[in-house]
């Protein structure tokens, strides 16, 4: 598995400004209200990172060579690809509350101040948790070998 890049992550990130803005400007359309990121939203998104951090370092603490005990391989790499879900579902959330912020800061009726602290509020906690998710990802990868060979090509074969 790759590590996420940054030009993935990105647009993730635009696909989630666009649909978040574009929902708000839909429903506001429509008459219904616009929405409103809940309270609990931006905790949980930083208690989500946290969680998976600590997952992540349990994995790193096993890999390491002075481990006392070894860590399971498949464990390990559930960890890694939660870490890699983690990283882009955030960039996905980042992105709608930024799309969400976008919307309430270019209107000129501005609604009630705390649907905007909201959103600056999950903007921050998913911003966070990409963060959470990508310092996971780096715990995950597999520390570099010792006995490198200068005797194998990059084809794996051995040189005379």
């Amino acid at each position: 598995m790759k590590r996420s890049q940054a030009t993935g992550l990105l647009a993730v990130l635009l696909i989630g400004l666009v649909v978040g803005f574009l929902v708000e400007i839909a429903f506001a359309a429509s008459g219904a209200p616009i929405v409103v990121p809940p309270v609990t939203l931006p905790l949980t998104l930083i208690l989500l990172g946290v969680v998976i951090v600590s997952l992540a370092w349990q994995v790193r603490q096993g890999s390491r060579r002075k481990a006392l005990r070894r860590i399971d391989p498949f464990w390990a790499m559930r960890v890694a690809v939660l870490s890699k879900a983690t990283s882009l579902s955030a960039s996905l959330l980042f992105g709608a509350a930024l799309g969400i912020v976008l919307y309430i800061l270019t209107r000129s009726v501005v609604p009630a101040v705390t649907s905007l602290w909201l959103a600056v509020g999950t903007a921050i906690g998913a911003a966070l948790m990409l963060t959470a998710g990508l310092v996971a990802e780096h715990f995950c990868t597999l520390p570099p070998d010792d006995d490198t060979d200068d005797d194998i090509d990059d084809l794996g074969g051995t040189r005379a």
